[in-house]
């Protein structure tokens, strides 16, 4: 049921006093966490390697346990329903599959009806455009459309939240402007919450409504910052001064939390004219 206009939904993700660190005695690997992520946003995790950028993900995930805090997703615990999907960097599909049997995979795992599966694997191959590879096998695709296949396996689960650990870090430029703009445009249909980890300002400013930016040594969250570009973003948004001043700016600012490598930081964006 639709909250009324009046009422503010609650947060779908919400961290207090989250720390996390490996081992009774190990390094403090994140610092204290507080934040809140309100449902059908889409952010981005930007910070230098080290910073717990993943480790973040795997706690909303129930894939790790935070050491003090506390944590909830859809209002339980994390790993305590079914209504959230982890994209991972490699696709890791099973190659004695076909694209099909592949996006079923979860499904199958979960007990789910044949009838649903068929339903829900046909509709994430259309929102992912590979109904026409249905029947090929991993070895038969090129790394793009090996990504939309995973994305299709996280679809299919008709998650409420979705997770993605740089899922476009291995393509190359061209594939992965063209996958982030599906990507928004299957978000704007389906209004899911996204927490996108990535390396590049660039996609990062492209794809979220929401930038954190985490410092290292332990991970904090060292800015927030809302990204206002107008919509639906298209290859022409990336050449709008807006867009350009956005990486810039966002930019300098990873740059001054990890000034050794300040040369590494990657902005990606074309100089505007």
């Amino acid at each position: 049921m639709p909250f009324p206009s009046s009422i503010t939904p609650p947060s779908q993700i919400r961290l207090q006093a989250v720390t996390k660190r490996f081992g009774p005695t190990g390094p403090e690997v994140l610092a204290p966490l507080d934040l809140a992520i309100d449902p059908g946003e889409f952010v981005a995790i930007l910070g230098p390697s080290g910073c717990g950028k993943s480790t973040l993900l795997r706690l909303l995930s129930g894939l790790a346990a935070p050491s003090s805090g506390q944590l909830s997703v859809n209002g339980h615990a994390p790993g305590g329903g079914d209504d959230l999907a982890y994209v991972f960097q490699d696709p890791t599909l099973l190659p004695w599959l076909n694209v099909a049997a592949n996006v079923e995979t979860l499904l199958r795992l979960r007990r789910m009806p044949a009838a649903e599966r068929t339903r829900r694997r046909d509709a994430a191959l259309a929102l992912v455009r590979l109904s026409d590879r249905a029947s090929a096998y991993p070895r038969q695709l090129s790394g793009g459309q090996r990504m939309r296949v995973s994305l299709a396996r996280a679809l299919a689960l008709e998650p409420r939240i979705l997770l993605l650990d740089e899922p476009f870090g291995a393509l190359d430029e061209m594939t992965r402007d063209r996958l982030g703009e599906e990507l928004l445009a299957i978000h704007s249909r389906q209004r899911w919450t996204a927490l996108f980890v990535t390396h590049s300002v660039a996609e990062a400013v492209f794809l979220a409504s929401r930038i954190l930016i985490l410092a290292a040594h332990p991970g904090r969250i060292a800015h927030d910052l809302p990204i206002d570009l107008p919509g639906p973003r298209s290859g022409e948004t990336r050449l709008t001064p807006k867009y350009l001043q956005l990486v810039a700016d966002i930019s300098a600012r990873l740059r001054a939390l990890d000034p050794e490598n300040a040369a590494s930081a990657p902005a990606s964006a074309p100089v505007a004219p």
